[in-house]
């Protein structure tokens, strides 16, 4: 009995070229801060932070999808080790941001003084 071996080098190299223009899009807009995407708001981040968040939910998806081969795997189990990091990212992003302004709040509107 034989088993043959499929290369991947054509699957390793779609990868890497992937994420390689994922990342020069993100130290690009890193390097050059766009004014309109810095100094433009939603839900109390600039529009370049959220940017920066969806492209680095994408990079960790495919890396998901490829390195730990789910594009094979049954919809449900792909759904049960990806959902549960979607939430607890956006439930950690949600906790980020709302204290970050309480706190940014307090030291701005009391007599505490900024001392970092």
């Amino acid at each position: 009995m034989s088993h043959e071996h499929a290369s991947n080098t054509k699957r390793i190299w779609t990868v890497f070229i992937y994420l390689s223009a994922i990342t020069i899009v993100e130290v690009i807009l890193g390097i050059y801060k766009p004014g309109s995407l810095e100094f433009n708001h939603f839900v109390g981040l600039n529009l370049l932070n959220w940017i920066f968040y969806i492209l680095t939910m994408v990079k960790a998806y495919f890396i998901v999808w490829a390195f730990m081969h789910m594009e094979g795997e049954k919809s449900s189990l792909r759904w049960s080790v990806v959902s549960p990091v979607i939430f607890l990212v956006l439930y950690l992003l949600f906790i980020l941001l709302t204290e970050g302004h309480y706190i940014y709040g307090v030291f701005k509107d009391s007599t505490i003084k900024w001392n970092f």
